[in-house]
């Protein structure tokens, strides 16, 4: 799940749209705004891997992960050259940090060869076990 996300999150990372339009306005200027956020789609909206403890008291119960949006989504970037840029050529780009992505992908590699590995040895011990009695 983190490797996914982070792939998604590179992978879409200049992935721009139009910049969100505040609810509260509703003047000419803005009414031109949503139709061009209609017309083109939105932004790329980041994902994180949020990992929680699931031990309660002394039970320990592992973890859980879960796929969450990253808060604020976008940022906003100068593109003027964009068909939906806003009178002041901003575009909504995504709020992703190509490092904290490369390092969530080492993350996942890393946790992913110590679970195999914690496989393997409950393996072997088992088999040994099982040698032992026989």
């Amino acid at each position: 799940m983190r490797a996914n996300a982070a792939a998604s999150n590179i992978a879409n990372v200049r992935t721009t749209g139009p910049l969100p339009t505040s609810s509260g306005s509703s003047t000419s200027g803005s009414g031109g705004s949503s139709s061009t956020s209609s017309t083109y789609p939105a932004a790329y909206v980041p994902l994180r891997v949020d990992q929680v403890s699931q031990s309660s008291g002394s039970a320990p119960g592992g973890t859980v992960a879960t796929l969450s949006t990253v808060s604020p989504s976008y940022t906003a970037q100068s593109d003027p050259s964009a068909p939906f840029a806003n009178q002041d050529g901003l575009v909504a780009a995504p709020n992703v940090d190509l490092a904290d992505q490369f390092v969530q992908l080492a993350t996942a590699k890393y946790s992913f060869m110590a679970n195999a590995k914690v496989i393997r040895a409950y393996s072997e011990t088992e088999k040994s076990l099982l040698d032992i009695t026989t």
